[in-house]
């Protein structure tokens, strides 16, 4: 089956209320402080959900249980006053909490907008799968880049106020891996995630018809190659159009790392972009997952059909 695009939820308008949460990993007090103090300035009204700094008694690596994460997700989600529910963090435990969460009442409280990265991959598949949504692979709340890096804060504010002037994406940095041009329908995340979702309810079987955009942190070259390979014999990159890559902070020196992307990646016989500019980098754009774009890895652009939001 070619992957379609999917719903586009609304844009925000400003006084919007929207929903701060911990999907996976605790969260730094001080980070998150900042980080609301930059949705204020856009006029946003956020609200905190209840266990965003929590910490699990036993497992320090979770912001609380899995039941409570889910809880609080859910519970902004079918908040009819809530516009958009933005993730604290990454880290770790999205996947425990993902089939925790009621699809239905989800599905009943209409598109609304979803934005995370790293970790946040598992609920990016989930809601493409389950929901049919659209989502927006951005910066965390408490997330350093989205704190301290002025570019990755204006790029969101312009993705959900503004789409239309984010149209084109892709960093100075960006260039062709394997030259091309495609056109398809976005989705992508973490690599790391992408192959542990395989055989799960969430995980599409392929990426056909698609524009992948993948990137990942602290993954070292052959455990990149590990990934990867998984995802090629598994047919989950069966007919995907063409690839974008992000940032791989911490995964080693990036000679090794591009070695691995082009040997795994090159013969699949598709355009392949890298440094795109999105993920855990300095400097990180906001990607919606779920509409058609087209990819030009010599360009090192990709330009989306349709703003990113309605």
């Amino acid at each position: 089956m070619t992957l379609t695009p999917l719903t586009r939820p609304a844009r925000l308008r400003p006084g919007a209320r929207v929903a701060v949460v911990a999907t996976s990993g605790p969260v730094s007090e001080e980070r998150l402080a900042a980080g609301l103090d930059i949705l204020r300035g856009w006029d946003l009204d956020p609200v905190v959900g209840t266990h965003v700094q929590a910490r699990h008694d036993t497992l320090g690596h979770l912001a609380g249980t899995d039941e409570d994460r889910a809880r609080d997700f859910q519970q902004a989600w079918c908040d009819p006053t809530v516009s958009a529910v933005l993730c604290a963090r990454g880290g770790y435990g999205a996947q425990r909490m993902v089939d925790l969460l009621d699809w239905d009442a989800l599905r009943s409280a209409g598109p609304k907008i979803l934005v995370g990265y790293s970790d946040v991959t598992a609920l990016h598949e989930a809601f493409a799968v389950r929901l049919g949504l659209a989502t927006l692979h951005g910066p965390m709340v408490a997330a350093a880049a989205f704190v301290k890096d002025t570019f990755t804060q204006e790029h969101l504010r312009a993705t959900l106020f503004d789409p239309e002037s984010v149209r084109t994406l892709g960093l100075p940095t960006a260039r062709p891996l394997v030259p091309g041009r495609a056109r398809g329908v976005t989705l992508g995340g973490c690599v790391c995630l992408l192959a542990a979702d395989l055989s799960t309810p969430h995980a599409r079987p392929s990426a056909r018809g698609g524009l992948l955009m993948i990137e990942d942190v602290g993954e070292e070259p052959y455990r990149l190659d590990r990934m990867l390979t998984q995802l090629l014999r598994s047919g989950r990159l069966d007919g995907v159009a063409g690839i974008g890559l992000g940032s791989w902070a911490e995964c080693g020196p990036y000679e090794e790392v591009r070695a691995v992307l082009l040997d795994r990646l090159g013969g699949l016989g598709v355009p392949v972009a890298e440094e795109l500019g999105f993920g855990h980098g300095e400097t990180s754009l906001t990607v919606p997952l779920g509409v058609s774009a087209t990819l030009d890895s010599e360009a090192g652009t990709l330009t989306l059909d349709t703003p990113a939001l309605g």
